[in-house]
């Protein structure tokens, strides 16, 4: 058997870099020795990715991308179809951890700079891939035809037409129709199921390649290929594979576990992974009480309700859509932001590590604000922390200059854990 394989992966390779690929970004890449429980995330997100791409060729089997029959469908696969509704739960539930181990991966970037030189292109390469992910997002949230749906459409597609000039015609191109109707769902449904995912894992793919190139970014912010033995391998690096990936292997093991949990116990999470009101039928005639996105938008559409005050001859809602789309947008610009020498957080100086505790803390008040109804005490409060989440950025510049840092040792001091 041993024979064969050798033979056959023999045959491949002629025909095929099998193993040139394999040793190049898996067996004989050097990753820095001192990674952590923060760089699970990247190859987390990997594993959501398969795990939605995969769900959602079997819902798409028995789904109807029609204004009639969507709802009707979806409730199919809930109660007739064989394990449908587990499959159901992993695609929605996986939408949601999807997310949380985006975020937890941006984050981790925030942390130890790996947004800064040599990495700035891999850092635009994961803001597009993140903006992809929202568009996806977006479009299969108005699958299920549901009143959050259906409403959530109309909210979010309206904001368009707020844009002068072109934005009634933008508008409507966007729905296929003067209202959200059957065409919105069907165009909606095209680009969530072949042309997204496409474009996703392209950007991955490039994402990955860009890493590979420049080498891995660590905890300690020290660049491993300053210091090589004779051979010219990183003397604080060791190979991928088979460290990490069995590593990893065990990290994926404990997250499908806890993944495993919340599909079998809360798939709902209390409506905020699948809100109730979902569970109608979308019915233009009856606007839900409360229109909120689902949870991983909510810190953008507080910043866009944020704004009630038309200004420069602009009207409240047409600001409330700048500022939205700057919030996103501005991370693009970390790299030329951050003039700090330090990459990681661990020897960067109290402002820094003053700054980005706030921008969590106003990220997360935000989210938490934009699931609730507004009120005028809760806009003043969306107000206050949307002022303090453009500060981050804004202050950047100044604040990562004065900081007094600590000094960076030339080779990593501590190992993996």
């Amino acid at each position: 058997m041993n024979t064969i394989a050798k033979n056959l992966v023999g045959w491949i390779d002629q025909r095929f870099p099998l193993m040139s690929i394999w040793n190049e970004h898996i067996a004989q890449y050097y990753a820095p020795k001192n990674f952590n429980i923060w760089y699970y995330f990247g190859i987390f997100s990997m594993v959501m990715f398969v795990n939605q791409i995969l769900t959602g060729i079997w819902l798409t089997m028995n789904y109807k991308p029609s204004a009639i029959e969507a709802f009707s469908s979806v409730e199919y696969i809930m109660r007739d179809v064989d394990w449908g509704w587990l499959i159901r739960y992993m695609h929605s539930t996986g939408a949601s951890f999807f997310f949380i181990v985006i975020y937890l991966h941006m984050f981790r970037a925030l942390m130890y700079g790996s947004y800064k030189k040599p990495r700035e292109l891999i850092w635009i390469l994961g803001m597009f891939l993140y903006l992809t992910l929202m568009a996806e997002a977006f479009f299969g949230y108005i699958l299920p035809w549901g009143q959050m749906s259906y409403w959530g459409a109309q909210v979010i597609i309206s904001l368009f037409g707020a844009i002068p000039f072109v934005g009634e015609s933008l508008q409507t191109l966007i729905m296929g129709d003067y209202v959200v109707s059957d065409a919105t769902l069907n165009r909606f449904f095209s680009l969530h199921v072949i042309a997204l995912p496409f474009a996703i894992a392209g950007l991955v793919l490039l994402h990955i390649l860009a890493l590979h190139e420049v080498g891995s970014n660590n905890p300690d912010g020290v660049e491993i290929k300053n210091h090589k033995d004779s051979e010219g391998k990183p003397l604080d690096g060791i190979p991928f594979h088979p460290y990490y990936t069995s590593k990893d292997f065990v990290g994926i093991v404990v997250f499908l576990m806890i993944f495993a949990g919340v599909i079998f116990f809360a798939p709902e999470m209390g409506g905020y992974f699948l809100e109730h009101n979902n569970f109608i039928p979308a019915n233009p005639m009856q606007t839900p009480e409360h229109i909120a996105p689902v949870w991983y938008f909510t810190p953008f559409y507080s910043i866009l309700r944020a704004n009630t005050v038309n200004f420069f001859w602009i009207p409240a809602k047409l600001w409330g859509v700048i500022f939205m789309g700057f919030a996103v947008m501005i991370f693009f610009l970390l790299p030329w932001l951050d003039r700090s020498p330090v990459r990681s957080m661990r020897y960067k100086g109290w402002m820094s590590r003053t700054a980005l505790g706030i921008f969590v803390l106003s990220f997360l008040i935000l989210g938490y604000l934009g699931a609730l109804p507004p009120t005028p005490a809760r806009t003043i409060v969306a107000q206050i922390f949307t002022v303090i989440y453009f500060l981050f950025f804004l202050l950047m510049p100044i604040y990562t200059s004065l900081d007094k840092n600590k000094k960076v040792p030339e080779r990593i001091t501590t190992n993996g854990h």
